[in-house]
């Protein structure tokens, strides 16, 4: 695809912000301007919100925990939707909601991942987005809004730091829409170049404190084996993404169909 940078928005008050248009797939293309992805949005700026009106975006999906939206809630232009679907409500604890510890007790947390435990947690959480029955919920809700004909505007999704839960959505999505598996790691991937520069204060705080910025990559960036597990747990779990889409989010061939001619 390589036309990534393209798609990618630099709005400093939303970090890992990007347009999933312009993705080629087996009908055509991902049409431009109708759907966003991004990190919180919780800093966002009046040129943000400014931006944001500017290019339609009228609804935002909230992937976080109900938690995370409290601490540190979305600050969006007057008139915007805003849909909580808190994909891991049914999770006991999740690595992927945990990232703000980062910020009280960076060496604790650190301590807690190191030997190759940080990506064994994240794949398991990976697996979460599948199995859980909340995500599930909050994944169908999703693509139900995306063709809700009462929805007006482009929409934007997002959790906290724009890659994991988010990470999924898009994954699955455009995997949906006929993108190949080549293109949709290549989305997936690119948080690692539009997010982690945004991080700069975060690593530099936890070097601070004594740790080595090497040890938090498994944690702020991602890699192709998180959105492997999800992968994989779909097909161990449903066979397929259409039988995931069909069985596990329960939605029928007719919104299937309505999905594509939506976003293509």
């Amino acid at each position: 695809m390589n036309d990534a940078y393209k798609r990618t928005v630099p709005l400093a008050s939303a970090p890992n912000l990007r347009d999933l248009g312009g993705i080629p797939t087996a009908n055509g293309t991902v049409r431009r301007g109708l759907l966003y992805r991004s990190a919180s949005l919780s800093s966002l700026t009046e040129p943000g919100q400014a931006w944001f009106s500017m290019r339609g975006i009228e609804t935002v999906y909230d992937l976080r925990t109900a938690a995370e939206a409290v601490e540190s809630p979305d600050r969006l232009p007057p008139g915007t939707d805003r849909i909580s679907l808190d994909v891991l409500a049914g999770a006991s604890a999740s690595i992927a909601a945990s990232v703000g510890q980062l910020t009280t007790d960076p060496r604790a947390f650190v301590a807690s991942i190191a030997d190759g435990q940080a990506e064994r947690l994240f794949e398991d959480s990976y697996r979460d987005f599948i199995r859980l029955p909340s995500a599930l919920s909050a994944y169908r809700a999703f693509y139900l809004g995306l063709i809700d004909e009462g929805r007006h505007g482009a929409a934007l999704f997002h959790c906290t730091t724009g890659k994991d839960r988010t990470g999924w959505a898009a994954a699955s999505l455009l995997t949906l829409l006929g993108a190949s598996e080549a293109d949709v790691y290549e989305d997936y991937l690119q948080t690692n170049i539009d997010l982690l520069p945004t991080l700069e204060p975060v690593l530099q705080q936890a070097e601070s404190h004594g740790v080595e910025r090497e040890a938090l990559m498994p944690v702020l960036g991602v890699r192709e084996s998180y959105l492997a597990a999800s992968f994989q747990q779909m097909h161990d779990q449903f066979g397929s993404i259409h039988e995931y889409a069909m069985d596990g989010l329960g939605l029928s061939s007719e919104q299937l169909h309505r999905l594509r001619t939506t976003l293509i």
